[in-house]
């Protein structure tokens, strides 16, 4: 049964929220909307469960007249079938949730083994991810990006920006694995490739201290394909965060954008990093199906022989590779957010 002071102190908290944001508090105001935004269908939930236990004790009071009884016990019974149901909707919504869920990600992909072809799959995995951000509206920037000569990708960083894309995406983190004839294979063979996909929460000035004294800036000539459009001044910037070893460069066409982006990607890369220290004891406990996520684990295979993909983390097998690599990442990402709340439903029960 779901506490009653736990329900008390969350609708307290959210109407706290409403208050402080009508307030106007302009210095706090993004991170206000950010727990308001995660807080209200929650509470919507809640609401509906007591207005649903509301009217049942008001059925259950007009049982004692000889002439609404029946009505009365008609009614009940339906309100009543409908109580098991609200109650674990609210039990879902109360369950631990990720603080980052409602930002924008950045994205990064790079080759793993396979050269060529591993830098291939990448631009590949970059084409998935592009569609599917386009199908649910929204916006991919890319802000680094290393091409290989056919036409591939050994590396590529983007922000993607709307509404919970860290929700959605956190799943891919991971070594992804391709099985297929390549277009560098004269002979037909299947061959097995990787590529690694890091998804970072977008983090904001607030949430990470970089201090002035901690970075390195360099500046280089940003590298291109050849022609007229290779820079020849020194634009790329390549910033290197002395206390953890991080590096990040950007080499756009304008120095000041590229210190922008390359300290935007610097902010998300310390954010995750904090993120999974904090949560590094109980990572290493964790059983869930899921996964930890670690960017080492290899979590999905992509065999285009047979149309198949299998996510090794919840044993899921779809025959629909196509839809897929279209951008039709929904059954996916849907399977693995109720593996991710089943483990957590378990977690609380037990």
């Amino acid at each position: 049964m779901i506490s009653d002071d736990r329900i008390d102190a969350l609708i307290a908290q959210f109407e706290l929220l409403e208050a402080r944001l009508a307030e106007g508090d302009g210095a706090s105001f993004a991170r206000l909307s950010r727990d308001y935004a995660a807080l209200r269908p929650v509470v919507e939930q809640v609401r509906a469960f007591r207005a649903l236990q509301a009217e049942i004790r008001a059925a259950e009071a007009l049982l004692a007249d000889p002439e609404m009884r029946a009505l009365a016990q008609e009614e009940l019974d339906a309100l009543r079938r409908r109580l098991p149901e609200a109650e674990r909707a609210v039990t879902l919504a109360l369950l631990p949730r990720d603080e980052a869920d409602a930002r924008a990600a950045i994205i990064e992909l790079r080759a793993g083994t396979g050269g060529e072809e591993a830098a291939l799959f990448a631009a590949d995995l970059f084409r998935m991810y592009s569609r599917y951000a386009e199908a649910r509206g929204w916006r991919v920037e890319v802000m680094d990006e290393s091409p290989s000569e056919m036409g591939g990708l050994r590396e590529i960083v983007a922000a993607v920006r709307g509404e919970g894309v860290f929700a959605r995406l956190k799943f891919e983190s991971g070594v992804h694995r391709v099985q297929r004839v390549p277009a560098t294979e004269a002979q037909g063979r299947i061959h097995t490739s990787a590529a690694t996909v890091a998804v970072l929460p977008e983090a904001e000035a607030v949430d990470v201290e970089i201090r002035s004294e901690d970075i390195r800036i360099d500046t280089m000539r940003a590298s291109g394909a050849g022609g007229q459009h290779v820079n020849t001044t020194d634009s790329a910037v390549r910033l290197t965060h002395l206390p953890t070893g991080i590096v990040v460069t950007s080499a756009e066409k304008s120095q000041h954008h590229n210190r922008a982006r390359a300290m935007e990607v610097l902010r998300a890369r310390l954010y995750d990093l904090a993120r999974r220290e904090a949560d590094a004891a109980r990572a290493a406990d964790r059983k869930g199906q899921v996964g930890s996520g670690d960017r080492s684990e290899r979590i999905r295979t992509y065999n285009f022989p047979q149309g198949r993909l299998t996510d090794h983390r919840i044993n899921l097998t779809l025959y629909r590779l196509a839809e897929v690599m279209a951008g039709d990442l929904d059954p996916v990402i849907d399977a693995l957010a109720e593996a991710d709340r089943a483990e957590k439903l378990a977690a609380m029960e037990a």
